[in-house]
Formats: C-alpha cells, sequence, structure tokens
C-alpha cells in the first residue's frame, strides 16, 4: 500500500500482489463539487433540518429515554473522568458503545436534562449522514441526480424517524455517521492505494463500532462496493477465475475483518453477560429464522407502504400465518434471481440488494436480542443499499424510455413529498410518551412493552388508576412478566396500597429471585409500614445484588439509620455519593445521620451540597438551619 496515487496498470494472474484495479480506474477521475451539487447539499440540509427541527419541543420518553440518559447519573452529570472510564467498562443496559455513552454525556453537559437539545443533535447527524450519502455515492458513481435522490429518500423516509426521534437511539445515527465516513475513506484508498486512506478507513470503522457494534458487517459491504461502482473486482468470464481476482481484495481486508471480529465477541458478552439474549427455549431456532424471513419482506411492503409504524413490534400470539411464509419466500428469492440474473449489465442492483440484505443480519432476530420481531431503526443503514438498487434501477429504465427529464424530476419530487409528510406526521407521534405508546397500541397485537412504558409515563404524572389498568393489560399477556410486577407494586405503593405492592413485589421476587429492584421496593413499602428490620433486610440483598446501585446504596443508609447504626449509615451514604456524586437526596441523608451522630459540623457542607443541587429539596434548609444553631 504505497503512499500516494497507483499507477494505472493490467493484473495478469495470480502474481497480482495489491488486487486488481479495475479498467474503469483508467478513466476515473477525482470527483469535484460543481454549483449544482452545492446546490443540492444546500437543498437536502435545509430540508431535512426543516422536517427535523421539530423535535426541539419534544421530551423523553418512558422506554429506554430513563436508563440511558434521564435517570443515569453517570451520564446526565455531564463529562466527567468518572464517566469516561465508565463508558469504556461497562456493559449497561446490554451495551459496550462507549462513544455513544460520551456524546449522550456531551449533551447531558451542554443541555441538561432538556430533551429537545439531545434530539436535535440526534437532528443534526441526520443532515450530516444525508449529505454523506450523497458525496459518497456522487464521488464514486458520478451520477448526481440518482446520487442526489437516494439521499433524498434516506432523509425524508418514514421508517428512519425512529432513529432520528427517539434520543436514547443516538448509536443508531452516530455509527452510520462513521460507517459513512469510513466507505469514504475506502474508496479514497481503492483509488490511491494509499496508506493514509486505509488508516483513515480503519479509525472511522472503530469509531463507528464504538459507537454501534451494527457495522460488523461493514468488510462485506467494501466488497460489495468493489464489484460496483470501484470495479476493483473483475467481471468474470470463467468461475474458477472468482477466487483468483477476489482472493487480494479479502487479504487487504483482514485487519477489518479482525476487528469487527472482536466487536462481535465483545457485543455478545455484553449482551448475554446483562441477560438480554433470549434463548432457544423462549425463542426456537424454527421461529427466528421464520420471523427473519418475514420481517425481510415486511421491510419492503414498509418502504414502499409506510403505514401502522410502532416503537415495538410484538410477536403474535397466532404464530406466522403459512401463507406469509410461501410470499416472503417467493418475493425474495424472486427479486435475489433477478440480481443475480441482470448482475452483468446492471451491477448496481445486486450490490444494492446484498447491502440491504447483509447489513440487516446482525439485527435481524437469528440472535435474539429483546422481544421485538423488527424495528423501523434497523432500517436505518440497510434502506442505502435497497434505495440504491431502486434509485439506479429506476435511472436506467428512465433512459432507456427516453423520459423527459422534467417529468422524471416531477415524478421524484411527488414521491418525496408524500414521504415528507407522511415522516412529519410521524415525528409528530414522537413528542411525547402518551402520544408515541396510543398509538403504538393502536397499530399492533396485544403489546405488553408499550402497556408497561404507557403505564410508567402515567404513574410518573401521578395518574395511579390508568397506570394500573395499563400494567393489568400487561399481565394479561405475560402473568409473570418482571418489570411489570415491579411497576404494578410502585403504582400500588403511590397509591398508598401497601399490602397490595407487597404482593405484587414477592411475586417478582419468585420470578427473579437475584433482580435488585423488587427487593430494593419491598424495602421500601415494608419501612413505610415501620417494619424496619424486614426492610432492612430486603435493601441489604438488593445491595448485595446490585453493589455500585447509588439508590440502593441511599436507602440502605436510611435504613441502618433508622435502626440506629449511624456508622454503618455513614459507609453507605457516602458509597452512595461516589457513585452519585450528584444526588441531593443522598447529601441529605448523609447529613442527617452526620447530625445524629452528633457531627454537626460535618453535616453542614453535606446539607449545602444538597441544597445547591436541589434548593427545593424538602426540609434541607431547615436541617441546615438545625446544624448551624449546635454550633452557637
Amino acid at each position: 500500500m504505497g503512499e500516494g496515487r497507483s499507477q494505472n496498470r493490467q493484473v495478469n494472474g495470480p502474481t497480482a500482489a495489491n488486487g486488481l484495479i479495475a479498467k474503469s480506474f483508467e478513466d476515473r477521475h477525482i470527483a469535484t463539487f460543481a454549483r449544482p451539487d452545492l446546490f443540492i447539499v444546500l437543498g437536502l440540509a435545509v430540508i431535512t433540518f426543516g422536517i427535523y427541527a421539530q423535535v426541539i419541543r419534544h421530551q423523553f420518553i418512558t422506554l429506554d429515554d430513563g436508563w440511558y440518559i434521564k435517570n443515569n447519573p453517570m451520564v446526565n452529570r455531564g463529562v466527567t473522568l468518572a464517566g469516561l472510564a465508565w463508558a469504556f467498562t461497562t456493559f449497561y443496559e446490554a451495551n459496550w458503545h462507549p462513544l455513544t455513552w460520551i456524546t449522550h454525556m456531551i449533551d447531558s453537559q451542554l443541555f441538561g436534562l432538556n430533551a429537545g437539545g439531545h434530539l436535535l443533535v440526534n437532528a443534526l447527524i441526520h443532515v450530516a449522514n444525508t449529505l454523506l450519502v450523497f458525496a459518497f455515492l456522487s464521488r464514486t458513481t458520478h451520477a448526481r441526480w440518482p446520487s442526489a435522490l437516494v439521499a433524498a429518500l434516506f432523509a425524508l423516509h418514514p421508517l428512519h424517524v425512529e432513529s432520528v426521534a427517539w434520543a436514547a437511539e443516538r448509536k443508531d445515527t452516530l455509527s452510520t455517521f462513521f460507517g459513512l465516513l469510513s466507505l469514504i475513506s475506502y474508496t479514497r484508498y481503492a483509488e490511491e492505494n494509499s496508506r493514509k486512506w486505509y488508516a483513515w478507513t480503519v479509525l472511522t470503522l472503530v469509531l463507528g463500532l464504538l459507537a454501534k457494534p451494527v457495522l460488523v458487517t461493514w468488510p462485506f459491504v467494501m466488497l460489495l462496493l468493489d464489484y460496483w461502482p470501484l470495479r476493483r473486482l473483475a467481471r468474470w468470464t470463467r468461475q474458477k477465475n472468482f477466487f483468483v481476482w477476489i482472493a487480494p481484495l479479502l487479504r487487504e481486508k483482514l485487519p477489518l475483518f479482525a476487528i469487527v471480529a472482536a466487536s462481535c465477541v465483545i457485543t455478545f458478552f455484553a449482551q448475554a453477560h446483562s441477560g438480554a439474549v433470549r434463548t432457544f427455549s423462549d425463542v426456537p431456532i424454527a421461529l427466528r429464522l421464520l420471523n427473519a424471513l418475514i420481517s425481510y419482506a415486511k421491510y419492503l411492503l414498509l418502504t414502499f407502504w409506510p403505514h401502522d409504524l410502532a416503537v415495538y413490534y410484538p410477536f403474535t400470539p397466532i404464530g406466522i400465518p403459512a401463507w406469509q411464509i410461501v410470499a416472503a419466500t417467493c418475493l425474495l428469492s424472486g427479486i435475489t434471481a433477478f440480481c443475480l440474473f441482470q448482475s452483468e449489465i446492471r451491477p448496481y442492483l445486486i450490490v444494492g440488494w446484498l447491502w440491504f440484505l447483509g447489513t440487516l443480519v446482525p439485527v435481524i432476530g437469528v440472535v435474539q436480542v429483546g422481544g421485538q420481531t423488527m424495528a423501523d431503526r434497523y432500517f436505518y443503514i440497510p434502506s442505502i443499499g435497497f434505495f440504491i438498487a431502486l434509485v439506479y434501477g429506476l435511472a436506467d429504465i428512465a433512459k432507456m424510455r427516453r423520459l423527459a427529464p422534467s417529468l422524471a424530476g416531477a415524478i421524484a419530487g411527488a414521491v418525496l413529498l408524500v414521504l415528507a409528510a407522511l415522516t412529519n406526521a410521524q415525528i409528530h407521534l414522537w413528542r411525547d410518551s402518551f402520544t408515541l405508546f396510543k398509538h403504538a397500541l393502536a397499530v399492533t397485537p396485544p403489546n405488553l412493552v408499550i402497556e408497561n412504558s404507557l403505564g410508567i409515563a402515567l404513574d410518573n404524572t401521578g395518574r395511579y388508576d390508568e397506570a394500573a389498568a395499563h400494567f393489568e393489560k400487561a399481565l394479561h399477556v405475560q402473568r409473570d412478566h418482571y418489570e411489570v410486577l415491579v411497576n404494578m407494586g410502585i403504582t400500588r405503593y403511590h397509591q398508598d396500597r401497601l399490602p397490595e405492592a407487597i404482593e405484587y413485589y414477592q411475586t417478582a421476587i419468585y420470578s427473579r429471585p437475584d433482580a435488585p429492584e423488587a427487593h430494593s421496593q419491598l424495602g421500601l413499602a415494608l419501612w413505610k409500614q415501620n417494619r424496619d428490620e424486614a426492610a432492612y433486610d430486603e435493601l441489604r440483598r438488593a445491595s448485595q445484588l446490585a453493589p455500585k446501585d447509588a439508590n440502593v446504596r441511599n436507602y440502605l443508609g436510611i435504613a441502618l439509620g433508622r435502626l440506629g447504626r449511624f456508622p454503618e449509615a455513614i459507609d453507605q451514604l457516602h458509597e452512595a455519593l461516589r457513585f452519585n456524586p450528584n444526588s441531593a437526596d443522598a447529601h441529605n441523608n448523609l447529613a442527617l445521620a452526620l447530625l445524629a451522630s452528633g457531627k454537626a459540623r460535618d453535616s453542614i457542607p453535606e446539607f449545602e451540597a444538597a441544597l445547591r443541587l436541589n434548593p427545593e429539596l424538602h426540609g434541607a434548609a431547615d436541617n441546615l438551619r438545625r446544624a448551624q444553631a449546635r454550633l452557637k
């Protein structure tokens, strides 16, 4: 990989050291942006941002946003050294994506817990991705208007709203940003045979994997690009020549394959360690494969008819109808056969189609993480390949039929206008949890996850009877679901129906004895009944199961204080503050324990810290005056 532009040359047989530089490179020139390209870039940026700018008025939703940002002290306190170390070492939420965590920290530093700021950054990254799609295709295919149309479809398709309007899905937009930079760097490497551009390819791929490991298919995408549009893989006429041509291209990508293999291992370990990977007893392999087949077909259907989109698609209780299996098999095999048949004269068809099929593999459900059958956000990267095949194919048809450019432009504009209207409506559904989840319940079969999420949102606003009704519907789907049992217990606790709350917590513990949340909540309920010893036992068990949970440590400190064990209480509260220094409650409780231990002077800085973090904290100001009075 010598520095600088390689000389044009023919490769003769297996002695070539660096693989085939296709004949098309002989006439290829470095693409530069002309004035029409600048107008296209400006138009794409303005239109995309104009549609998505409304997210600045949106709220966090109760599905994942709390875990990722709102209630995550390592993130919501902004950029800290402890937070940076945590980002690279945690498997929190069954993921290892340190770069995504760091961007959430930066957003929290800039915007606090203003959801609009976080979502606006998502929108800006989506705009950047749109422009990168145009730049990548325009440079490699030298087809300005098809490249612009692919970018516009990527920008405006309603299936992409989920990746942008959901704060917790920053990983989608961010990984795609670095993934596209990696492809652009790779095309420069292919043109110039330059170590510098290979290094940029590696660096941007690593950054993309640090944002989300979905880019594990990227070396395969680069092989597709070698076939078209880079033309590094010669069109072979005899099957035996194929391995001669492809071997050098595979060899040069070995470092990339090693990187993605390492990412796969880390990701699987993170998800398995957190219990997120569903077993074959939960979802049999036959069901996974059939669901994958149907999901491919549904993504195609939703591409052309984006209706009834939802944040969560559950498995249906009746299973998969046979007619859907037959129809999906015929559809996918028919398209694949057609693309292969056309591969010599229209190589973009097979490249775009295999991009679509291949980049969906990590998220198609063969390895089951979560209980969804598919997700809109999974279409974000695969859509680029499908749009390439679709748009470049239609451009060829228009050229063969000698369709007037003005008519072709009018048709494309009409399609984009419809998609923009649908996207605008879909973004509006994401404005808050209530709107989003009620819509999802209206367009999906019995949906435990969404019933539970809507119940949480209602509980958070004090609408306890409505929350309980949705938790009951969720339990009707699965009676022993741990999270729903705990949430129902919390709602009953808020309603002061303590015996019922305790019963739900105990049922949850029976369902999952080693999960800390039910033990912690049961401790609080027992404590409210003045059963201090029993409450301490549950909170101690919770702290054993979740030793780094700041809230559990805080509750355990209070429980110890109620038992008069102040030195132990102080130790636990110090631990709580070590894990979350920005907890006003923990500072206040530590101050109270110090004050009760006769350490009024030591308590004053803790009361002051609590009031600095939360000036409205109940009782903190009175307690501070009481501590100051003891020093007089």
